[in-house]
């Protein structure tokens, strides 16, 4: 359930080269708890999107169920939407982006409809290297069914009731590069500055691009003992780089005192500034950005920021040379050529 937000915006709000101004990317006010991380990286989202001049229509915004997919309500209200059931928003995003490739997907996803139930549809859509954002919003438990445990929830752990996690966590985004994602970045909701420009490198992105986000949840799992709380994530975070993300035609401003600066052109003209730190990584090396994640597990870190990427990616469309053309573009002649076609197909599978 969402609420309409106010009417009343300030007379003198910026607009963009669209000329829309940022309430034209906003949705219903949030019906989540206060202070959830959650909104945070929606107000990402609705950044990204405004400062990148990205049309709200242009885009299809795609959910399973949870607390995080309760959130495409919140942002892009003209955009396109489907809420899903249960870990199967993958394969709704699949058909859907096969139909029609001119727009842009983000799928929103949660730790226990990616982690649990949606595994497998998680994995397949990694192998297949379908062209969307796929965003998950990473608080440990399951926050609409009172805070238990999830996959993610890392071992030793203590829930706000006081039982101690006995298992091993999924680590999704070392999960994401293993199965061959092409894109992979790591953050916190609460590094706004780290979370926009990461959103709008994944939505450049040719190919498949996930972001992990640590989501706070303020009510079922920020206590003491837990390590996805808001304390916790502070104390152990570590950056992998600071990003830049450039439009076209701009002039790369970013200087560095110290380290190394790699720019990534990006297939459509745009350019990713990316600032190593002081991380023994590299993030175009899958082993080099496996190693790195082994490393930060075991020192008890959160490795954040741009953690791999493929410089080179063919999405699916391009390995299964699709249509150029969304089908609702296609004419009926085009869409049912005959049954002598039809015939010389079956005739080739015999």
């Amino acid at each position: 359930m969402s609420y309409y937000r106010p009417a009343f915006r300030h007379p003198n709000l910026p607009a963009n080269e669209l000329g829309y101004t940022v309430e034209h990317y906003e949705g219903g006010l949030s019906t989540l708890c206060a202070g959830c991380g959650h909104d945070s990286i929606t107000a990402a989202i609705v950044q990204a999107c405004f400062e990148d001049n990205i049309e709200p229509s242009k885009v299809a915004k795609i959910s399973g169920i949870g607390c995080s997919s309760k959130t495409p309500a919140y942002f892009l209200n003209s955009a396109h939407g489907f809420n899903s059931v249960h870990g199967r928003m993958p394969s709704v995003a699949t058909g859907a982006n096969l139909a029609n490739r001119d727009l842009i997907y983000i799928g929103i996803s949660g730790d226990g409809d990616t982690a649990s139930i949606g595994m497998g549809q998680f994995v397949h859509c990694i192998r297949r290297n379908l062209n969307m954002v796929y965003i998950v919003m990473n608080n440990g438990c399951y926050g609409l069914t009172k805070g238990q445990d999830s996959a993610t929830a890392d071992q030793g752990s203590k829930s706000k009731a006081g039982s101690v996690n006995m298992f091993h966590a999924i680590d999704l985004a070392s999960l994401a590069i293993e199965l061959g994602a092409t894109f992979v970045a790591q953050s916190f909701s609460g590094d706004k500055a780290q979370l926009v420009p990461l959103v709008k490198a994944a939505i450049k992105h040719n190919g498949f691009a996930f972001i992990n986000v640590i989501s706070p949840c303020v009510t079922f799992n920020n206590n003491v003992g837990s390590t996805k709380s808001y304390d916790y994530v502070r104390q152990h975070v570590e950056a992998t780089s600071t990003i830049d993300f450039v439009p076209p035609a701009a002039t790369i401003t970013a200087n560095y005192e110290q380290g190394s600066t790699k720019q990534l052109k990006m297939h459509d003209g745009t350019v990713i500034a990316l600032h190593k730190l002081e991380q023994d990584w590299d993030p175009f090396d899958k082993l080099s950005a496996m190693t790195a994640m082994h490393k930060a597990t075991i020192k008890g870190e959160l490795l954040t920021g741009l953690l791999y990427m493929e410089e080179e990616s063919s999405d699916l469309h391009s390995l299964l040379q699709t249509s150029t053309r969304p089908l609702n573009a296609l004419s009926e002649a085009e869409l049912c050529p005959g049954s002598k076609i039809l015939e010389e197909i079956n005739a080739g599978l015999r």
